[in-house]
């Protein structure tokens, strides 16, 4: 599931230690099963659907888990402190999708992508250990919101046939865009220059988050440090794309090369001898 439905994360996860890595694609499963239903299912059926998956989570969690994925959740959380409470903020994320939830500001989207994948940050952080107590966490859950918000810049378009729109209402109007715009360019209509300024304003914001990401992954243990790095580097590819592109992402999906993640995984490597040599000196 993992490697199908996220191959940017997959590749920072398969630099974990083995234990640790079947721990992360448990967790990730578990997280992606709860997604798949508010993308692909709608009405009573997805709320239905949901409720159930809540209640698997929390079947795992207390040891009690059936079919193919849940065991595999239960085993992780039995051997590493990964939180319920991150599940139950995931839970409202997921329900805020179903609700159809409109995003006025930038606080709600920033709620939003807490709860949908900055809390991913608190799952993953005691699978690798960490030092630093809280201020680590904060850090892990920054890099979270990072990717969550590359995502949603990535699929505006994507999003928009679905009935979504994440850019907030207040942002919108502020840049003299509305949802009828967004319209116009998911039918073809070239991209506006005050739509190319929102772009590059939340880009920013997103690379703004990945820098306070970064900061805490040397607080990592073990091979955590290089996985989340080069996770958090091909992520950010995507923005890098997205921008050359000149932000179109109507026609097109952003994404980073095979060859491009291989370079990124050589940068990441170096970073993070660097790292290593400046705690231990």
């Amino acid at each position: 599931m993992t490697r199908e439905h996220s191959k940017t994360f997959y590749l920072g996860s398969q630099l974990f230690a083995p234990q640790e890595r079947a721990a992360v694609w448990a967790v990730y499963a578990a997280c992606r099963s709860g997604d798949d239903i508010v993308d692909e299912g709608e009405g009573e059926d997805a709320q239905e659907a949901l409720g159930a998956w809540w209640h698997a989570v929390e079947a795992a969690f207390a040891g009690e888990a059936n079919g193919s994925l849940w065991p595999a959740l239960a085993w992780a959380v039995e051997r590493y402190p990964v939180p319920q409470s991150a599940f139950a903020e995931l839970h409202e994320g997921l329900k805020m999708d179903l609700r159809g939830h409109v995003y006025r500001d930038i606080d709600d989207l920033l709620l939003y992508c807490r709860r949908v994948a900055g809390v991913v940050g608190f799952m993953i952080a005691p699978i690798c250990g960490y030092r630093g107590g809280e201020s680590t966490l904060e850090h892990a859950l920054k890099l979270g919101q990072a990717m969550q918000l590359t995502n949603i810049l990535r699929d505006v378009g994507e999003d928009l046939r679905r009935g979504r729109v994440y850019l907030p209402e207040s942002l919108l109007r502020e840049y003299g865009l509305g949802r009828a715009d967004l319209e116009r360019y998911q039918a073809g209509e070239p991209l506006g220059d005050n739509y190319r300024a929102l772009m590059r304003h939340l880009t920013g914001l997103a690379r703004e988050w990945y820098a306070a990401g970064r900061a805490g992954i040397p607080l990592l243990r073990g091979r955590g440090p290089l996985a989340v790095l080069t996770a958090a580097h091909a992520y950010e590819g995507i923005l890098d794309d997205l921008q050359r592109a000149g932000f179109d992402n109507f026609s097109r999906r952003a994404h980073v090369s095979g060859r491009q993640k291989l370079l990124l995984l050589a940068r990441a490597c170096w970073q993070t001898r660097q790292q290593a040599a400046l705690i231990r000196s």
